[in-house]
């Protein structure tokens, strides 16, 4: 999938103010991939998207790995997150209800790698990266289908953020 777009994120403030920034393009239907190594910001990435969509900012978003999949009633849609990181063999997929999930609702799946031939083609990949060393900045890249870039073509170069977010 061709790159749409690239973001430093010096703080997690930052990496909330993009899950914000997608979460408001967000619809039934779509899946966005959550991808990067333990630490990147995924679980902060993905309670700031969450609890965006869900319009409460005391929205519990536990990391669902123990669970491997939660769901959040949002006025758009029901969210599905999926944690895949402790699955094994793409066919325990089909007992978390992903088909259910990525027809019905909004998907959001960390550990895409582990999809296999399940992952959706036209989802919207997010790469969340450290850079040097693991306390500094981190980054983010977009990655999608010509659809999502055209979906995502109004999204700042850079972006800023704060209380406001």
């Amino acid at each position: 999938m061709p790159m749409i777009r690239r973001y430093q994120l010096p703080d997690e403030a930052a990496t909330v103010a993009l899950a914000v920034l997608l979460a408001d393009r967000l619809q039934p239907g779509d899946a966005l991939l959550l991808d990067g190594p333990l630490g990147a910001g995924k679980t902060c990435f993905a309670r700031g998207l969450i609890r965006h969509l869900s319009r409460e900012e005391s929205t519990e978003v536990p990391s669902p790995s123990f669970n491997l999949v939660l769901t959040y009633d949002t006025p758009r849609a029901t969210l599905w997150h999926f944690d895949l990181y402790r699955v094994n063999d793409p066919r325990e997929l089909d007992e978390l209800g992903l088909d259910d999930a990525l027809r019905e609702g909004i998907t959001l799946i960390e550990w895409p790698d582990r999809l296999g031939s399940h992952a959706p083609a036209t989802a919207l990949t997010v790469t969340l990266s450290l850079t040097r060393d693991a306390a500094g900045p981190r980054q983010a890249e977009l990655r999608g289908d010509t659809t999502w870039a055209a979906r995502l073509s109004d999204l700042p170069v850079a972006f800023s953020y704060g209380a406001d977010v």
